[in-house]
């Protein structure tokens, strides 16, 4: 077995399982880019896995992989650099251990993250949230659980891997000071506080099937965990349900990442300051959270409200004229 090899074993058993250990999504995530690697290495150059080196497997190598990612593949420029970040991370730590091949590797660890463009953040509206949360038929078992899904997404802001991986013990539901429980990113604990509706259908909903303490909130009928297409699966199964009651769902893209950004909105909207909401999401910094200021209209036309030009009130965003208003114009 080569140098490359033993490291690339050593890379995921010592740093990313013992040393850092990284939940189960991180390390499927960095498998998943060095098994495209090593197949592109043997596709393209028709090198062995366990015969690669640094110096084949260098920064000319590395460049044609995310070329072919975006080419071939269809990456985006964000799933690119995402792929590029977990090959860096792995030819950091063989930097460490690898002096004969220093300069190679340097060379690798010099390629930079391809700039693309930001898109704006989607989130729901209020009618939007009311529609989506009205659609499970909580008549019967699986309405149930999604809809207490869903109020919970919606209203707490958790990662999809933090919400379906909620113990029943994980959740607080005191008269005051409820709140979840979780471990997010960087295996760090974060609590968030429950508002007294969230409260409300959480309670009903461990009461009503008696769960254990030890068991998954939101389980299968089986008592097993969510997957994460599984939790994708049901949100498009009741927004095609919501469409009928608002349809300016219709069309649009809605996935669990979509509710978190939908608490960020209600939270900055609220007038929360983004430290806070940056805590409340676990982001390791408020640079994460910023996109949300982006992203917020209400914010940019009140500010619009309270510029002047030209010694003038710069006037409010048009709206249209109510039905009555229109038919009496019309007359």
């Amino acid at each position: 077995m080569s140098v490359f090899a033993e490291l690339l074993q050593g890379f995921f058993i010592n740093k990313l399982i013992n040393e850092r250990q990284a939940s189960a999504h991180t390390v499927a995530s960095y498998r998943d880019t060095m098994s495209l690697l090593l197949h592109y290495m043997s596709d393209a150059h028709g090198h062995r896995p366990d015969e690669l080196t640094f110096a084949i497997c260098n920064a000319e190598a590395i460049g044609g992989f995310l070329a072919y990612l975006e080419a071939e593949r269809g990456n985006s420029t964000s799933t690119r650099n995402t792929r590029l970040a977990a090959i860096r991370s792995f030819y950091r730590y063989a930097s460490y251990r690898d002096p004969q091949d220093q300069a190679l590797i340097n060379q690798v660890l010099s390629i930079g993250p391809k700039r693309g463009t930001r898109h704006v953040v989607s989130y729901l509206t209020d009618p939007e949230i009311q529609a989506l949360l009205d659609a499970p038929d909580q008549s019967c078992w699986h309405g149930q659980r999604d809809h207490a899904l869903l109020h919970t997404a919606i209203y707490t802001g958790l990662r999809v891997s933090e919400l379906t991986g909620l113990l029943v013990s994980d959740v607080h539901l005191e008269r005051t000071g409820a709140y979840v429980q979780c471990v997010g990113k960087g295996r760090k604990t974060r609590r968030t506080p429950l508002a007294r509706p969230t409260r409300d259908v959480l309670a009903r909903w461990v009461q009503a099937n008696d769960l254990r303490a030890d068991q998954v909130l939101f389980g299968t009928v089986s008592a097993h965990r969510l997957s994460r297409d599984a939790v994708a699966k049901i949100l498009r199964h009741h927004q095609a349900t919501a469409i009928k009651a608002c349809p300016k769902l219709e069309g649009k893209t809605l996935t669990p990442h979509v509710l978190r950004h939908t608490c960020a909105m209600q939270l900055l909207q609220a007038g929360i300051d983004i430290n806070v909401i940056a805590m409340w999401l676990g982001h390791q910094s408020t640079e994460t959270t910023q996109i949300y200021l982006h992203s917020d209209m209400r914010a940019k036309e009140k500010a619009l409200a309270q510029l002047t030009i030209d010694g003038r009130q710069v006037p409010g965003r048009y709206h249209p004229d109510g039905e009555l208003l229109q038919f009496l114009a019309g007359l």
